[in-house]
């Protein structure tokens, strides 16, 4: 128990050959070495865990092999190569920018970098995390990483590279490590089960290394985890159980529910998940993975994209003939949807429970037929339909039998348009009177359009009363209106108050004579809007150029002050026992 080393430390690699994933950038540095073309940086970048220090330092090792391989590699035989292996070689230096990114860190390799190697060609400097360098130790590195000395080479190692000074980059011959697809990972994962004799579930080792996202480093820690869960018997329900991952049963059964329209069946299925401790999150984010599995799976020539185990497979090939393209284009732009929403959501289970509901109205006979991947309506079918009455005061005698049907679905009046109301209005009869018609018997009035050209209907139509809120809040909507490049003339609008003289006619004041100009250009406009927004016909607009005496004028702080003092004279005493000062 005391000698356990985990599987990222007992099975990295120690050779070019045995490094996964890494293929084309192994092969490059191989053939640098054999033909003796070194670079004196080299810098290595990628996400963690894909092998950008191990590379490193069996470069390191190799190109200060004293007897090295026809292929490029170490023979791990001389004595260089066994005091690398014994982590004993003066020869390849290990700094760690995260703790060591000071200017005197920097200093000290410089002066350690005058030193000729004692064995082998050449002293290999590796600066994991490079990125994390201060910008004074960057630029004290900069001329020495220009022109080392011959026997110097160094390797930068980073996961950021965006971050590194473009200086530094222009030194290097730059290496860009790629993520480990799933596919290599199981291989590795299934070669350390067989050294360790322990039994996994291919479609197993397909979740981890799915769990990794493309690091080795993580999966061999995984991979150590479920094997102690499982007491070395890994096994695919052992490993979603450890993982906390969701079991691909029940994306199967939810699709199948969304296929036969089983809405409350989906919802339930979601309850199950939630009451189990899955995150909703997870949930959604997993299921618009469910869809584009089922996407690639229809086609064979998309089928290498499907990274799951074989038996696995065979379902989602099943499952992907039963579904259109169409649907799964639609679903997975619903939960797409749902996951950008999700963080700014409220009522998290609210959001993913519509998108469900929405998923399962997809296949109805009814649905939109929208073209493949366009957004579907962000709607609901209506649980209810609308009963549509209409109701007539006055009736049109049909000319034919067939005409019956005809005269009791249309209405002789024209169509109404529903106007949002953005202040309540009054009707004169909703006092239990008439201004205008007043024998008129309540039962016969008709209210329509006011635009309407039926001279019948002109007659019965009633004027709205309105008070001078109303008519000033539709003068500023008015004038929010108007284009933008007359938004000085909608700011001076803003500032107007119209008076209301009578019921119907109201006043418009103005500085001078060239406002009152434009406001009698606007003022047609002006009359039609108010007239149609407050409904009345006799709104009547004038315009009033104020006398000298009306305008008011700012006043100064003293004049402001003289003011107030006469009508309390007292605070001019208080002033001065104050010492205050007029600002």
């Amino acid at each position: 128990m005391e000698n356990y080393i985990v599987s990222a430390r007992k099975y990295r690699p120690s050779t070019f050959d045995s490094v996964v994933g890494q293929r084309a950038l192994t092969t490059t540095l191989k053939n640098a070495i054999a033909t003796g073309k070194l670079a004196h940086a080299y810098l290595f970048c990628g996400p963690r865990g894909v092998g950008k220090t191990t590379c490193a330092r069996i470069f390191a090792k190799t190109i200060n092999c004293l007897s090295p391989t026809s292929d490029g590699e170490a023979c791990n035989q001389c004595e260089s190569c066994i005091a690398f292996n014994e982590q004993r070689s003066y020869n390849i230096h290990e700094l760690d920018a995260a703790s060591n990114n000071s200017v005197e860190d920097i200093r000290t390799l410089i002066d350690q970098v005058r030193i000729p190697p004692q064995i082998g060609k050449y002293k290999v400097y590796i600066i994991d995390e490079v990125h994390m360098l201060s910008q004074s130790a960057f630029n004290a590195f900069l001329k020495t990483l220009e022109e080392p000395p011959h026997h110097a080479i160094f390797i930068l190692a980073t996961t950021e590279k965006h971050k590194i000074l473009p200086t530094i980059l222009s030194r290097c011959q730059i290496y860009d490590f790629n993520r480990i697809n799933v596919q290599d990972t199981v291989v590795h994962l299934q070669y350390v089960a067989s050294k360790e004799n322990i039994q996994a579930e291919p479609e197993a080792l397909t979740i981890i290394a799915q769990k990794a996202d493309g690091g080795m480093r993580d999966a061999l820690s995984i991979f150590d985890q479920v094997a102690s869960f499982t007491e070395g018997n890994i096994t695919y329900k052992g490993v979603i159980e450890n993982l906390n991952v969701l079991d691909y049963e029940y994306y199967f059964q939810l699709v199948d529910h969304f296929l036969g329209n089983k809405t409350s069946d989906a919802i339930l299925l979601l309850n199950d998940v939630l009451r189990k401790g899955f995150d909703a999150h997870h949930f959604i984010t997993g299921l618009a993975s469910h869809f584009r599995d089922l996407l690639v799976s229809k086609d064979p020539i998309t089928l290498p994209l499907l990274e799951v185990g074989a038996s696995i497979r065979e379902r989602y090939q099943q499952q992907a003939q039963k579904c259109e393209q169409k649907f799964l284009y639609r679903a997975m732009k619903l939960c797409n949807d749902c996951d950008l929403n999700y963080r700014a959501s409220k009522n998290k289970r609210l959001l993913v429970e519509l998108t469900l509901i929405q998923c399962a109205q997809l296949t109805l006979p009814d649905a939109d037929d929208l073209i493949g991947g366009r957004s579907p309506r962000k709607r609901l079918k209506p649980l209810f339909k609308k009963q549509q009455a209409v109701t007539s005061t006055t009736t049109v005698p049909p000319t034919q039998p067939q005409a019956e049907g005809i005269a009791a679905r249309k209405s002789p009046l024209p169509e109404l348009k529903e106007e949002k109301r953005k202040i309540p209005t009054m009707k004169a009869g909703v006092l239990g009177m008439s201004i205008r018609h007043l024998n008129t018997p309540k039962e016969e009035k008709a209210t329509v359009s006011f635009t309407s050209n039926n001279p019948v209907l002109q007659n019965e139509y009633q004027d709205y009363i309105f008070n001078e809120k109303d008519l000033n809040f539709y003068w500023k909507d008015f004038a929010q209106q108007l284009p933008k490049e007359e938004k000085a003339n909608a700011a001076r609008m803003m500032n107007i108050q119209p008076k209301l003289l009578n019921n119907t006619t109201f006043e418009v004041s103005v500085d001078n004579s060239m406002v009152e100009k434009y406001m009698l250009q606007l003022l047609p406009k002006i009359q039609e809007y108010l007239q149609k927004n407050l409904h009345n016909r006799n709104i009547t607009m004038k315009v009033r150029v104020l006398e000298e005496d009306e305008i008011a004028r700012a006043y100064s702080p003293i004049e402001r002050f003289q003011q107030m003092n006469k009508i309390n004279p007292k605070l001019l005493k208080m002033k001065e026992i104050f010492d205050f000062e007029l600002v």
